[in-house]
């Protein structure tokens, strides 16, 4: 296993939405839901300050990103129409709004320099769900 450092900052969301499919049982209903996430940073090395990324700016980050989606109905956000917002489908999505983040520089070092980004939602103690992508 290649060795790397990882930093994790989490922030939490709370959404309604509704999930189409029978799968979903109760679920279809429109319901509340409050996920913890984590946003964790991968890199070979660390710079020359001796960091990851800027912990600070990975948490306004991942807040800015959060701020787009909580305390909303999902079913009525435009950019989601049509899309069945599960805890997965969710987890990317925070995953590649970090990454465009990271792509921008806003996380205090360069995209390049990182391998990838795994973003973590949690229902609950006992369910969760990650995505894991590179840079």
């Amino acid at each position: 296993m290649t060795p790397q450092f990882r930093v994790t900052v989490r922030d939490h969301m709370m959404v309604a939405h509704s999930l189409r499919g029978e799968v979903f049982g109760p679920a279809q209903r429109l319901h509340g839901a409050t996920f913890v996430v984590d946003a964790t940073f991968v890199a070979a090395d660390l710079d020359e300050s001796g960091i990851v990324v800027d912990i600070g700016r990975a948490s306004e980050q991942l807040k800015a990103v959060l701020a787009d989606l909580t305390y909303r109905n999902l079913d009525d956000v435009e950019s989601l129409a049509g899309v069945n917002t599960s805890t997965e489908v969710l987890a990317r999505l925070v995953a590649d709004r970090l990454a465009d983040a990271a792509h921008q520089g806003l996380l205090g070092r360069p995209a390049d320099e990182l391998s990838g980004i795994e973003v973590t939602l949690r229902e609950s103690h006992i369910a969760w769900a990650s995505y894991q992508r590179p840079l």
